[in-house]
Parts: C-alpha cells; structure tokens; sequence
C-alpha cells in the first residue's frame, strides 16, 4: 500500500526522513478494525516525529498520521480517534498514563489503509465531506477539549486565541464563536488576522498588542513568544489553557501574577472519545466545517510537508488516496 513513513529522524532537516511510497499491508489484530483511509490530514505532531520527539527511534520505519476518516471492511463511513489506551482502560483515555497516539507505537494514517482497536471508530457525519471529516481527530478535538472542557467558559465570556492561523487555533475560533462566546484572536501576520475575523473572531490583534480589556479564558498553543502576553491578558481568576508550544516550553512562570490573580494554568491533550463524538454533533448540528487550506493526493506528501514546515498554512493540508 501506499504510505507516508518516517525512517530516520533529524532535529535540523526533518524532511530528510520523510518516505511516500509502498509500505506491507497492515495485519488486523483481534478487536481491532480495518480502515480504508479516504483522506487523512497533516499536524505538527508528524513533524515532531520526523524531529525525534514522542517517536522512538527503535519504532521506524513508523507510518505517520493522527487524522482520517474511511470506510471499514463492511462499509461503514468512520473517523479514527487516534488516542489508543492500554486494554481494559475506563475514564478519560488522555489521563491513562500508558495511552500513546497513532503513529507512535502503532502505525498511524497517512496510508491507504490503517488499523485501529474497534473502539477508536466513530460513525462519519453524511454532511461532512471525507475531507473535511479528517480535520477533526486531533487539531479540532485539542479545541474542543480546550474550550469545553478545560476552559470553564460560558456563552458570553471572552476568550482569547493566541497564534490565529495553526490548526487548532483556527478551530477555537470557530467553535468558539458558534458556542456564543467573544471570540479575540493573534497573530503577527496581517493576512492571518483578516482570514481570523472571517472565520468568525470578533476582534483581531497584533501578537503582544494591548487588548480593550482582560479576557476570561486565553488558549495557547504558541508557548514562549506568547506566555507573558497570555498572562497579561487574563483577569483576575481567568484560566489559561495549554495545548502546545511551538515556541519554545521555557517561557517566564510569573509567579507573582499567577498568585496574586488567582489564575488559573491548565494543561490540554487531545481529547476523549466522546467529546470527538460531541465535537462530531456538535458540527453537524451547528452547520459547522473545518477549514481546509489545501487538498492533495497523498502522493504528493512531501510539498504537503513542506509547506506545514513554512508555518504559511491557514486551517489544515489534507491528503487523499
């Protein structure tokens, strides 16, 4: 079959062990299920793979991929929750402490076939298209958990989005906005605040500028360009939720704002089962859909790298078999 694989790992020039072409067939353990992967979407996690990071070494060649949606043997339309939890596991999967994300331990979706534990399919939304129904498994349902569950939010608080353009800052905005909240995003870039305003922000601003007032609730996935303005931002018992740092993890604690304020740090991974079932609801109701920046033939993987690699992507690069 066709795959996109990581077979060696570089800090400096990721790229370099990044493989598109043929790959075995994946065996189908018992309790597990076939998927044949209709569209599969790109995320920062694969390029820290190919950099070395949550991916051993002793793994590769490792198929890549947390995203997808596709057919089962027996035709069912699915979208692959990517979280896998150890057998047995009850609760939250993203607390067990020996869960792993496709393409980790297990070969992920960015092929033409993938197998997962039966579980880890949900039924596929009819009004969502295969492509926009492979945004969602990890950038869109690192969202959801930020907003919905980690945040504290209510309809008519104000939230702000740090880093308007990445994947899951995108999908903050829409979500965000469709759950009846006031929405503010950043971004140094002209162009990503306008295409923020559109997907729904009330207000856009430039990285670090002086904002009309504090926010409740500030979602990061920047890290250290952004912390302090984060923390800046919030009001008094506001709650800064963290899902990534693209930046750098070393930013300034600020304690004495931390305390004083009485804010409120909460870290932010992936998601459950049932809230990618919630967020999957949620969009079909709402009318909501992913933003795609561009589709292309899986094939043609490594441009879809290279330009994630730019950072001169709005919304998600999604590719097709």
């Amino acid at each position: 079959m066709l795959a996109v694989t990581c077979v060696a790992q570089s800090a400096d020039d990721p790229l370099s062990g990044l493989a598109v072409g043929d790959h075995p067939d994946p065996e189908v353990p018992e309790g597990w299920t076939r998927v044949h992967v209709k569209a599969a979407a790109l995320n920062h996690h694969d390029l820290w793979s190919l950099k070395g990071v949550g991916l051993a070494a002793d793994k590769l060649p490792m198929v890549l991929g947390c995203d997808a949606a596709g057919l089962t043997d027996d035709g069912r339309e699915v979208v692959v929750h990517a979280v896998i939890s150890t057998p047995g596991w009850a609760g939250d999967e993203t607390l067990d402490p020996r869960r792993t994300l496709l393409s980790e331990l297990y070969d992920g979706t960015l092929a033409e076939t993938v197998v997962v534990p039966a579980r880890n399919v949900l039924p596929k939304p009819t009004a969502l298209s295969w492509e926009e129904a492979a945004c969602l498994p990890t950038a869109w349902l690192t969202a959801y958990r930020m907003l919905f569950t980690q945040s504290g939010l209510k309809p008519g608080d104000t939230v702000l989005v740090q880093g308007a353009g990445g994947g899951v800052a995108t999908a903050a905005i829409v979500l965000a906005r469709a759950a009846g909240l006031l929405v503010w995003a950043t971004s140094r870039d002209e162009d990503k605040r306008s295409k923020a305003l559109e997907l729904g922000a009330h207000q856009a601003f430039e990285s670090g500028a002086r904002l009309p007032s504090r926010v409740d609730a500030v979602l990061e996935t920047v890290g250290k360009a952004t912390w302090s303005h984060s923390m800046k931002a919030l009001r008094p018992g506001g709650t800064l939720v963290v899902s990534g740092a693209t930046t750098g993890a070393d930013p300034s604690a600020d304690l004495n704002r931390l305390f004083f304020l009485q804010l409120r740090v909460v870290g932010s991974t992936m998601g459950t089962r049932a809230e990618l079932a919630a967020l999957l609801s949620f969009c079909d109701a709402a009318g909501i859909r992913p933003l795609v920046d561009e589709v292309m033939p899986m094939s043609d993987a490594r441009r879809g790298f290279e330009r994630l690699t730019t950072g001169d992507v709005f919304g998600k690069i999604v590719l097709t078999t």
